[in-house]
């Protein structure tokens, strides 16, 4: 923004700013959950949550490696008993009702 300011008139730098606010929105609530997350087995908040928190640590490279190490941290806690809990919470299975337990909940 402070180029296109600098070189170009204020509506080139809010033409930046809109697009840079456009670009992330989609980038963090379509692209990030729906296609990196369902790849690597992460629940869609989690991965939109470690993208914001490895952006917030350590800029863009951050950002690039959040899904990485978090999928690695998953499998770690997947294989390790006491950490079991740690896993299914990072990990995408939603928890299914039973029939039974609906039977019951209708009567």
């Amino acid at each position: 923004m402070i180029v296109a300011l600098a070189t170009k008139s204020p509506s080139y730098a809010l033409f930046v700013l809109a697009a840079y606010l456009f670009i992330q929105f989609v980038d963090n609530n379509y692209i990030i959950p729906k296609i990196v997350a369902s790849k690597v087995k992460i629940n869609a908040l989690i991965s939109v949550i470690v993208v914001l928190i490895g952006g917030a640590l350590w800029g863009i490279p951050g950002m690039f490696l959040a899904i990485p190490l978090t999928a690695v941290l998953k499998v770690i806690f997947d294989h390790i008993e006491p950490l079991k809990p740690l896993g299914f919470l990072l990990g995408n299975i939603v928890p299914t009702v039973s029939k039974k337990l609906f039977y019951i909940a209708k009567k």
